[in-house]
């Protein structure tokens, strides 16, 4: 079950990444990632309110509002990036970087023990999320160089890893409130950029509201991750979990009618196999 809820939050990111990067291209990725905050904190507090909590403690909501700076962080640059038109560049190195960054925290410092089978799997996984993610190599349109692009997506991955690390911390009883004040504390966060481009906001109601309903996709997938955190290894869970560059792969070749080529079809192969490998072990 924790396997399919990691895999589950993959799915919902996945949506959310291809949603809000071409939203990010008609509205300042600032108000985008500022409003699908404010979306999350929405739906967070509805989910916390409907399945109460045994108890919350202080700690709790620390380690989760730590999760909300990571979470603001990396939709604020993996937004920038997809907003320069540089999704097959930006994606795979959050992801990666992520992952890798996540799988060390887990291994070191918090007692993860991945079986053989399962090391296999994240072997396998960061190979394959860059072959699905740069495959298709129509990355970097916009006109901002590669190298800003790369560390759009490498800021963004330590906002990854922190916003994954810290949440799986909060201790079960405490529900979903450390999602809630982790969308809370995003917003607070993200208010000072924002500001600059209130403009934005008077652009387009249909707009305004796809971003708040990105942002509350975006607070499900963390939602479904949290509860795989506590039924396996975060080692395991953030790997799953991280998975989601498959899906705007896959949304480009059946949506955008964009051709997959044979890099991708390795990625999408290997991304299949660390499944399986990754619930075995």
């Amino acid at each position: 079950m924790g396997a399919l809820l990691a895999l589950a939050s993959a799915v919902a990111y996945g949506f959310v990444d291809f949603a809000g990067g071409l939203l990010s291209r008609r509205v300042h990725f600032a108000v985008v990632t500022f409003l699908g905050q404010v979306g999350g904190l929405l739906l967070a507090l509805a989910a916390a309110l409907l399945l109460p909590a045994e108890a919350v403690g202080s700690a709790d909501l620390i380690w989760g509002a730590l999760s909300g700076v990571g979470s603001a962080t990396a939709m604020h640059f993996l937004n920038r990036g997809l907003s320069r038109g540089a999704m097959s560049v930006v994606i795979p190195v959050s992801a990666v970087t992520g992952v890798a960054l996540s799988v060390v925290c887990g291994v070191c410092f918090l007692g993860d023990r991945p079986t053989p089978l399962a090391w296999l799997g994240i072997c396998v996984t960061v190979p394959a999320l860059w072959l699905v993610s740069t495959g298709g190599g129509h990355g970097g349109e916009g006109g901002s160089g590669p190298g800003s692009v790369v560390t759009d997506g490498l800021v963004a991955s330590l906002g990854v890893a922190v916003q994954y690390v810290a949440l799986a911390q909060a201790a079960p009883a405490s529900g979903l409130w450390p999602v809630a004040v982790g969308r809370l504390a995003a917003v607070l966060l993200l208010l000072p950029a924002t500001w600059r481009h209130t403009s934005e906001f008077g652009k387009s109601a249909r707009s305004a509201g796809l971003a708040a309903l990105i942002g509350a996709g975006a607070a499900l997938g963390l939602i479904l991750y949290l509860w795989s955190t506590r039924m396996q290894m975060l080692a395991v869970a953030v790997v799953l979990a991280s998975l989601y560059p498959a899906v705007p792969t896959i949304l480009g070749l059946t949506v955008l009618r964009e051709k997959v080529t044979r890099a991708q079809a390795v990625g999408l192969a290997g991304s299949a196999a660390a499944v399986v490998l990754l619930s075995l072990g």
